[in-house]
């Protein structure tokens, strides 16, 4: 980014102008330069993300002819990210210097919302799409010979071709033939319109080679001869693509496989067979075969296209037009371009074998015979010239060409020329040249004048040869070229030189595009009327069926006859010259013609010599007019009206000739005549129409084209003669209850194009017009018509009026203001009833009549000064009315806070919106305290500028604290902080108040404390003495400022739940608060009071209960809500039941069902069982405490259940039990009692998971205020404990089942331990477990796990350390009950199926006991040495005996309960558990244990799975199942020796809490495998022999040789 500015930085050139000691940096750069600069610096990281560096270097570093481009290019882009910035050929606007209309209009782009109002000219001009067609490359194999690749557009609907062909000449090595044209093969399809775009368009593609007859025969035909042949075609359909290409900025290719024709007679049509897929018509191409093009859709005029896209047009593009004219002919487009089709031909074989193979020549002749040069082209990108010859089809004698060749020729050489067609055969086997045998003419012209008309023409085909001349063509010329011609000289002698051939023809077409030539005789007869002056009634007549095309062609020269017939006999001809003319100008209204009413305009300025025609003009305009009453059928009198503005330019032009030639003869007759001329104007507007449909029609073709008139008036009145000419026929149109609905529109659309008009920006004129245009307005606004028409025209007002005199506004504020405000008012209520029907914002339309009346009622405010309020406020006639406009005002205003009428990024408007409304408030609050204060005090009005002022102060838009510091800075130095100045304005207001200020206690409490939580310093400390005010008002009138105290709680609590407040708030209450601004603390002003304790008290319960609120709000903030929690007791009740709901809501989103009973039971535990009356609150509704409370508990009994804490539920269903038994309602007692012989069914059934508890440690600032400690860095520490049971007494009740005791393990728990083995002293290398000790720590919580959160404080922490022995005593101790449970388990058949678990467990004893597990404690413990040296340990060795002595009787019973259950086909593995079991027995017994008990030794194979984890691992390590791992069941792990060192370690550390879940139980698969927990112990896997057949260690399973099975097994 650094690159980028310096970049930017260089690219500046700056002048210093040194004024004194001074240096003044005037930027000498387009300003947008410089905005770009301070946006880049300010935006970087933005701009990096958005575009790339370079290129925008590049972009900015670019031509200079490109500046306006590149602006208009950058502005939009500057928008991204920012707020919209109003702008003015790309600078930015002042908002100052501009109305709020205009800046509206500039902000919001809305001029599509002015088309609505503002008369839309008759058709708006289409913009011309225009497609860039690239050719990248050609491959064609090995086809070795030039190639001409001509394209095209064609539509299939209609089955033609709708463009010129552009042509690409490729030599035999596929490049350009024409080297300067590499990487220039491109053509622009111009002019294609709209409906263009909606054909099913192809580009077809056709490649002529040019070469040997036959590619694959070299002998056919000479090698010097070279004929044009047709290879192949090819397609791309445009309908898909053209969505594409429209959205990209780019060129895009695509690539086009090239077809070639199975068979030549078929080859005019091939492109539809392809585009069919008439697949046995054409061969596919191989892969790699094809045409590679790239295009482009560009759109709008050509000089735009141009200036917008310099390299396409620096490439050399090729201009390649429509057939015929585009929809939009411009002036000064001369075109004269005939286009030849070349159809078909019928030849006779003339004596040969086989057919011919012709070739047709075409040329372009003068009169005198010469062959016009370069008046042929075969397509754009190519040379013209002057002979063509077609491509050839073999063997055909009736060949199909349809081969599109452009005349350019000439326009002074059309007249007299002719078209020769030359046929010649093709012969392969002679070595002759071609051989000429016949041709065929056809002339362009007509002996009349006119030209070849755009049809198929049959033309006759002479007999001719080699030898013979065309030198003579006067010779061929007499013949007849067709059958018209030749109907027309029958009489044709035999003994001509040229005979024609009867059986053969030519089939031509042509169209002709000429903006210089005609084919239609109705035209040329107008244009020579004076060689018929008999039929020129007749003439005139037909002018009407003369095409559009061919007036515009020639509108001079018609116009010159109009004229030129009405000076020659005006009464006989003038009604007709009169319709002729009308005719013409309603043609050019046509979007078609649209770009030649400047020619018309420049034709009435320059060429226009009729100074007699005004006379005959205003006559018959005026009877027009005058028969509009009577006429039923109007048609001619509509065209007479829509034509009206021309009218009068000839009207107007025709006169002031007149007083040229005259010296102003006749004047006063000429005003008279005007005058008369809008008498008649103003009868037909006075006409009751709405009972005559053609008469509407009638009117508003009139007030449609009234506007357009005022300009040419102004050329021979003066500027009020004028005004009083529109303010009288404006005035003549009847309001807007007697006329229909489209007359409204009509009627102010004609007012907004006056106000829009010339003549309204004269101050003097718009004295005259603006009071009936106000009126007009006024009636509408009033009866809520037309609304959005009004808007523009009242924008259009503003932006003239911006300037005005004083006058002028008090004019508008009389007539518009008050129902400006009831408007909008009705505006914004239809915008918020749509949106509580919708759900959504306002409707588009709604949205644009509310900016729109918005922006107007804002100029009117702008405009207005001090004496234009003080003049509205003194012209109310009593205080009634008074207050009712001031509540409409501050109504409005509030709206605009609230609805959503400039969107966010429109920022210019919010603020300029906010500094008017400020405005507005002081200009407007005098009147308040004047007339409503003391005796007259009005509620109403004051509670509704209050609310005003709050609203205000917290806008968004205002809050610069959220804004950047460049931002904050433009805003405060053009407007300050306008929150201040709002908020200095209401303490001044409330001061003003008096004893009346009680009114708005309690209700203005929540409003001004939202105030206070504005993160402004000045703001706060304006508003916190109003709270004290309020404070000492309720204790004036109570004694007491309880409600204050309640209202301030509740909204606090609810203004910090909706994000407001911030960490400097805490300190706003609080004891430390210090003194700045001209206002004291809120304390500070309490210490100085009677009720100086209370008040003290209250502030710090206040500042309390403010940081409680903002730390849940900062719990809120993050990810993992549901393991949060408030941290504090709320003493008011109506607080807390609301965030007990909400904790509960947040548990019940995580499913945290048991934690939602006991939060929901607080609430529970504040109800009685009494029949009190509850109001509505939360989701309950209105009912009695006792039912309340009923649903509460069953709520949280069903939470319980859901939680699987039935021990929990069932002391609430007692409770509801016996309220149902006092009642004798026994259907609910059996209800509840059903459900608590559930609970305790499933307490025996169910399985349920223990929790697993976590320690967690929270360090630095970045936690919740109530949970951090004080450190630098953030840090998370999180370790496992286990659970210290409670209740004691039901754990060792022996006959109490494990299901039960299970749940009080981990239930009701406050206390939790973990522990952290350590050697004390030197580590016993032998025997580490001789030094290994515990330290372990207890820690103590406030409140029993599970409750209201899943997680509570530490309160206390306890530590203590475990000697080696006792340790050893607490292993075995919880492996023989982690045993017994187990066995117990399988003896009840609680656990069914799979015993894989119990056999883990009992080989995870036998098998580490026996290869050194308790040994290792025997010698530890058991030996002479330790025995003597700790006496005192006596009796705990004892009891580790005991307990080993108990291990043996309960492995005894698990393997007597094992081989009851274990498969047949682990037998092996079980008889190895009794060989080993007997080898444990035999190892206690030497060392003086006696183990009594009978073991049943017979064999029982099993298959199992165990682990082990390493001796120093402690027990916070190995408490915890790992991932499960997929094992096969068929052969059960073992370990080699190598890996059995570790083993014996097993069962000697502290064992866990294994939990019921998969990691311990695993399960079965269908394909009998096994799911097992998997961690970085080792694995072994057994064979059904019970031999080892594979080691998996750290994950992976390495298969072992079966040699190595029995010394595995033995254990060698």
């Amino acid at each position: 980014m650094t690159v980028l500015c310096s970049t930017w930085l260089s690219w500046l050139s700056f002048k210093l102008l040194v004024i004194n000691l001074y240096e003044t940096v005037v930027p000498v750069e387009d300003p947008i330069v410089t905005e770009v600069t301070s946006t880049l610096q300010e935006w970087a990281l933005l701009w990096k993300q958005l575009y790339v560096v370079s290129t925008w270097c590049c972009r900015l570093w670019g031509l200079s002819e490109q500046v306006y481009i590149y602006c208009d290019h950058v502005t939009l882009r500057l928008h991204l990210g920012l707020d919209l910035v109003p702008r003015k050929e790309f600078e930015m606007v002042d908002a100052d210097q501009i109305s709020v209309s205009d800046l509206y209009k500039m902000v919001g782009n809305t001029d599509h919302c002015r088309d609505l109002y503002k008369m839309i000219e008759p058709c708006r001009i289409p913009v011309p799409h225009h497609l860039f067609v690239s050719l990248k490359s050609f491959t064609y194999n090995t086809m070795g010979e030039d190639t001409d690749v001509f394209f095209s557009l064609y539509d299939l609907r209609e089955g033609k071709q709708i463009s010129e062909k552009f042509m690409v000449r490729l030599n035999k090595n596929e490049g350009p033939k024409n080297t300067d044209k590499v990487d220039r093969l491109c053509a622009l399809f111009t002019d294609l319109s709209n409906k263009d775009m909606k054909r099913d368009l192809y580009i077809v593609s056709q490649v002529i080679r040019t070469g040997r007859m036959l590619l694959n025969d070299s002998k056919k035909g000479p090698p010097h001869v070279q004929y044009r042949r047709p290879y192949g075609c090819a397609v791309l359909a445009m309908s898909d693509i053209l969505q594409t290409i429209s959205e990209l900025k780019e060129e895009k290719d695509f690539v086009l496989k090239v077809y070639t024709c199975n068979n030549e007679n078929e080859w005019y049509q091939i492109h539809e067979n392809i585009i069919r897929k008439s697949s046995t018509k054409y061969t596919a191409p191989s892969t790699n075969y094809g045409l590679i093009i790239s295009l482009q859709l560009l759109r709008g005029e050509m000089e735009q296209i141009r200036r917008e896209n310099p390299m396409i047009f620096n490439r050399g593009v090729a201009i390649t037009r429509k057939l015929g004219f585009p929809d939009v002919i411009m002036p000064g487009d001369i075109r004269n371009d005939l286009y030849l089709t070349l159809e078909r031909g019928d030849f006779e074989r003339g004596g040969k074998s086989v057919q011919k193979n012709i070739e047709v020549s075409v040329y372009v002749l003068y009169a005198d015979g010469e062959i016009l040069k370069d008046c042929i082209s075969l397509g754009s990108g190519e040379p013209h010239i002057s002979e063509h010859r077609s491509f050839v089809l073999y063997h055909n004698n009736s060949p199909r060409w349809s081969e599109v060749v452009k005349l350019p020729i000439p326009i002074d050489r059309f007249r007299g020329s002719h078209l020769r067609f030359e046929f010649r055969h093709c012969s392969t086997k002679d070595k002759a040249e071609k051989k000429l045998f016949g041709f065929a003419f056809t002339p362009l012209m007509r002996e009349d004048g006119t030209t070849l008309s755009d049809e198929s023409h049959e033309l006759y085909v002479y007999k001719c040869d080699e030898n013979a001349t065309f030198s003579n063509h006067a010779l061929y010329l007499g013949l007849p070229c067709c059958k018209e011609d030749f109907n027309g000289c029958p009489n044709i002698p035999s003994s001509l030189i040229f005979q024609r051939s009867t059986k053969e023809t030519l089939w031509i077409s042509t169209q002709l595009s000429s903006t210089k030539l005609t084919q239609n005789v109705d035209l040329l007869a107008l244009l020579k009327w004076k060689a018929h002056p008999d039929r020129v009634m007749d003439i005139l007549g037909r002018l009407r069926h003369v095409s559009g095309e061919e007036i515009v062609k020639f509108l001079q020269d018609i116009l010159d006859t109009l004229f030129s017939i009405l000076d020659d006999n005006t009464d006989q001809y003038g009604p007709l010259v009169f319709q002729s003319l009308v005719f013409i100008i309603n043609l050019l209204r046509d979007s078609k013609y649209y770009h030649f009413r400047p020619v018309m305009d420049t034709y009435i300025q320059k060429h226009f010599a009729g100074a007699l025609a005004y006379k005959e003009l205003i006559r018959c305009l005026k009877w027009y007019m005058d028969r509009s009453a009577e006429v039923v059928k109007q048609d001619h009198i509509q065209e007479a009206m829509r034509a009206l503005e021309y009218l009068l330019k000839f009207i107007i032009q025709s006169r002031i000739l007149y007083s040229r030639a005259t010296c102003g003869m006749e004047e006063e007759q000429f005003r008279t005549s005007i005058q008369e001329l809008f008498q008649s104007i103003r009868f037909v507007l006075s006409l009751d129409s709405r009972s005559s449909e053609t008469l509407i029609f009638t009117q508003a073709a009139l007030l449609n084209s009234f506007p357009a008139i005022f300009d040419e008036l102004l050329q021979m009145f003066t500027v009020q003669e004028v005004a009083e000419f529109v303010r009288g026929t404006l005035g003549s149109m009847p309001s807007t209850v007697h006329i229909g609905q489209s007359m409204d529109v009509v009627k102010l659309q004609s007012i907004a194009r006056t106000v829009d008009s010339r003549l309204f920006s004269f101050p003097e004129s718009r004295r005259i017009l603006l009071p009936v245009v106000l009126h007009h307005i006024h009636l509408h606004l009033r009866q809520q018509k037309e609304l959005l028409i009004c808007s523009g025209i009242l924008s259009s007002i503003f932006s003239i009026i911006k300037t005005s005199s004083l006058e002028d506004i008090e004019m508008m504020v009389e007539s518009l203001l008050d129902v400006l405000l009831q408007t909008l008012l009705a505006i914004m209520s239809k915008s918020q009833s749509q949106e509580a029907v919708r759900g959504q914002r306002c409707p588009q339309c709604t949205a644009e009549i509310t900016g729109e009346y918005v922006s107007c009622l804002l100029s009117l405010l702008r405009q207005m000064s001090e004496i234009h309020f003080q003049h509205l406020l003194d012209n109310f006639q009593s205080k009634e009315e008074l207050k009712e406009f001031l509540l409409k005002i501050f109504c409005v205003f509030r709206n605009l806070m609230k609805l959503s009428v400039f969107p966010r990024d429109w920022n210019v408007m919010r603020l300029l919106t906010s500094n008017i409304i400020v405005t507005t408030a002081q200009c407007l609050s005098p009147a308040l305290n004047k007339n409503f204060t003391e005796a007259d005090f009005d509620f109403k009005v004051w509670n509704s500028y209050f609310s005003l002022a709050v609203l205000y102060i917290n806008q968004p838009s205002l809050q610069l604290e959220n804004t950047t510091p460049a931002k904050r800075k433009n805003v405060l130095d053009k407007y300050g902080d306008m929150r201040v100045m709002m908020a200095y304005e209401l303490f001044s207001m409330w001061q003003n108040l008096g004893e009346n200020k009680i009114h708005f206690i309690p209700g203005m409490i929540g409003p001004f404390l939202g105030v206070t939580l504005v993160p402004q310093g000045e703001v706060r400390n304006i508003m916190i003495p109003i709270f004290h005010d309020m404070m000492d008002w309720e204790q004036r009138k109570n004694g007491n400022f309880k409600q204050v105290e309640a209202e301030l709680i509740d909204k606090l609590d609810s203004l910090v739940s909706e994000g407001k407040g911030d960490e400097n708030y805490r300190e706003l209450f609080s004891l430390l608060t210090q003194l700045f601004g001209p206002y004291p603390s809120l304390l500070e002003k309490i210490e100085q009071e009677t009720w100086r304790e209370t008040g003290i008290s209250f502030v710090t319960s206040v500042t309390r209960l403010m940081e409680r609120l903002l730390d849940y709000r900062d719990c809120m903030k993050g990810d993992e809500t549901e393991n949060k929690k408030i941290g504090c007791t709320i003493n008011k009740e109506e607080m807390y039941i609301r965030y007990i709901h909400k904790l509960c809501g947040m548990h019940l989103q995580a499913e945290n069902y048991t934690e939602a009973a006991f939060t929901l039971l607080l609430y529970w535990e504040l109800l009685h069982w009494e029949e009190r009356p509850l109001r509505e609150f939360l989701h309950y509704p209105a009912q009695s405490e006792w039912h309340r409370k009923e649903g509460l508990c069953r709520k949280v009994i069903n939470y319980f259940n859901k939680g699987k804490c039935w021990e929990y539920g069932i002391p609430l269903c007692r409770e509801l039990a016996y309220q149902y038994e006092t009642l004798y309602d026994y259907q609910s007692l059996s209800w509840i009692r059903k459900m608590e012989a559930a609970y305790y069914d499933n307490i025996m059934e169910q399985q349920r998971l223990e929790p697993e508890f976590f320690r967690v440690g929270f360090y630095g600032r970045k936690f919740p205020f109530f949970l951090r400690y004080v450190c630098v860095c953030v840090y998370l520490q999180i370790y496992a404990v286990s659970a210290v049971p409670e209740n004691v007494n039901v754990l060792q009740m022996d006959r109490v089942p494990d299901r039960i005791k299970s749940f009080y393990r981990v239930n009701n728990v406050r206390r939790f331990r973990y522990d952290r083995p350590f050697h004390k002293g030197s580590k016993d290398r032998e025997n580490e477990f001789k030094s290994l000790w515990i330290e372990r720590t207890t820690l103590i919580l406030t409140h029993p796990l599970p409750g209201i959160s899943r997680w509570f404080e530490v309160e206390k922490r306890e530590l203590i350390e475990v000697s080696p022995l006792e340790n050893a005593i607490y292993v075995v101790e919880n492996k023989n009950h982690e045993l017994r449970t187990l066995i117990s388990q399988y003896q009840h058949k609680q656990l069914h199926g799979n015993i894989n678990l119990l056999s883990m467990c009992l080989n995870g004893v036998i098998d580490a006991a026996v290869n050194g597990g308790i040994a290792r404690y025997q010698e530890a413990f058991f030996d002479k040495e330790y025995i003597g040296s700790h006496a005192e340990d006596t009796e705990k060795i004892t009891s580790l005996k005991d307990l080993m002595q108990e291990q043996v009787h309960i492995l005894g019973a698990g393997l007597a309960v094992h081989d009851k259950l274990v498969h047949p086909e682990m037998r092996p593995l079980h008889k190895k558990l009794i060989d080993q079991f007997q080898m444990m027995r035999s190892s206690l017994y030497v060392s003086g244990f006696l183990i009594k008990g009978v073991l049943n030794t017979r064999s029982f194979p099993v298959s199992f799975l165990f682990s082990q984890p390493s001796p120093s691992s402690s027990s916070l390590s190995s408490t915890h199942s790992a991932p499960s791992q997929m094992v096969n069941s068929s052969s059960s792990p073992s370990l080699p020796d190598k890996y059995r060192n570790n083993r014996e370690m097993l069962m000697l550390l502290p064992p866990h809490r294994e939990r019921p879940s998969s990691a311990m139980y695993p399960n079965i698969t269908e394909n009998g495998q096994v799911q097992v927990p998997y961690t970085h112990h080792s694995y072994c896997l057994l064979s059904q022999s019970g031999l080892t057949v594979g080691v998996l260690i750290s994950g992976e399973f390495n298969l072992l040789d079966p040699n190595e099975y029995d010394s595995l097994d033995r254990g060698t």
